[in-house]
């Protein structure tokens, strides 16, 4: 009977998770990552113990919690502070993922002589013909989650088992009623774990360690001075609400200047391109793509960003262009770009640079 660490988080997508796997005759255990305690002593939406412990106790799994807040803090938290200060917009989740979650489930299952680890996260793990692993979108479209998944590593993916990947939201609450599971119907955390209420820049204020960008300048695509904004902190690309610009014609954010403390307001055509330049790559279902070489994919530029036809071309050493079929909107710094090939398998992923206006880099 293979052995297998369920990450708890205290919400019924993980506890279904490890139903189902008790369910399959697996020797399942119950662990819980203290990653995030807020000012009020309350932890994270992604570590509610609570919660948690109590699911671990109506499955009769054993169940363990393990620190994970100074490294959270360094490999989390830290890069998010600096990548809005740097004028960029990050995906914390993705490398939370990699360096946080899956990396020390897999230290704690070594040390519990554990077989697998598994998560409550809508995707399924699949073997190209190659052999290598990768992630498959999940069956129904609307919670599928493997963009927040492709900076794993073929090692983190063999070892993981994910048993949401076919089933409905509704199904799986379902499957937690049934089974008297007291987070039935707790409500889903739409927000990132330890930023409460989306107030991205209190958050950044609170945990800076260098000085935030006081008030700068809104201007033009032509630098034409347009008023005041109140610290680039508060922008992302492509941002319309919150401008206060009275330009009697819809504006938004095109570009953030950190050098120069600058926002740059456009309308909305100017933040369409068709060539997204990325960096900080990791591929999955291939190993790599060689200088010079182009495949044929399914590229998004956000989370909620239904994937395009793109052509993936390996531009040098460290970047990727993807050059889209059809312009897409907003390609902002620090988000995260996927790739799928026609089967819905994630070749891989990237952190944009940018996007480049009328093909020219």
């Amino acid at each position: 009977m293979a052995k297998v660490i369920v990450g708890l988080s205290g919400g019924v997508d993980s506890a279904v998770a490890a139903l189902l796997l008790k369910e399959q005759g697996y020797e399942v255990i119950g662990v819980t990552l203290r990653t995030w305690v807020g000012e009020d002593g309350e932890d994270s939406r992604c570590c509610e113990i609570d919660d948690a412990r109590r699911v671990a106790w109506k499955l009769d799994i054993p169940y363990h919690v393990f620190n994970c807040v100074e490294e959270f803090k360094e490999k989390v938290t830290d890069p998010f502070v600096r990548e809005y200060l740097a004028g960029r917009t990050p995906n914390p989740c993705v490398g939370c993922n990699r360096d946080i979650k899956w990396s020390r489930m897999l230290h704690y299952a070594e040390m519990l002589e554990a077989d697998y680890i598994a998560t409550g996260h809508y995707a399924n793990i699949v073997q190209t013909e190659d052999g290598r692993y990768t992630v498959k979108k999940a069956l129904h479209a609307e919670k599928d989650q493997t963009y927040m998944l492709y900076k794993l590593s073929q090692e983190q993916l063999k070892h993981t088992l994910m048993p949401l990947g076919n089933l409905k939201k509704s199904e799986v609450r379902e499957l937690a009623a049934k089974a008297g599971l007291p987070i039935a119907d707790k409500a889903d955390s739409q927000e990132i774990c330890f930023v409460t209420e989306d107030n991205y820049s209190d958050f950044i204020k609170k945990n800076a360690k260098s000085e935030i960008p006081g008030e700068g300048l809104f201007v033009d695509e032509e630098g034409k001075e347009l008023g005041k904004h109140k610290g680039i902190i508060h922008y992302t690309v492509g941002q319309r609400k919150g401008l206060g610009l009275a330009m009697g014609v819809p504006v938004f954010v095109k570009e953030i200047d950190p050098l120069n403390n600058r926002v740059v307001i456009s309308g909305n055509d100017a933040l369409f391109s068709r060539k997204v330049i990325c960096d900080d790559l990791n591929f999955l279902s291939i190993e790599d793509l060689e200088i010079g070489s182009s495949i044929r994919a399914y590229a998004k530029i956000r989370y909620h960003h239904k994937p395009q036809s793109a052509v993936l071309t390996r531009i040098n050493e460290k970047e990727l262009c993807i050059d889209f079929d059809e312009a897409v909107r907003a390609a902002t710094p620090g988000q995260s770009t996927v790739f799928y090939d026609d089967k819905d398998r994630l070749i891989g992923g990237g952190v944009i640079k940018g996007g480049i206006e009328n093909g020219e880099r």
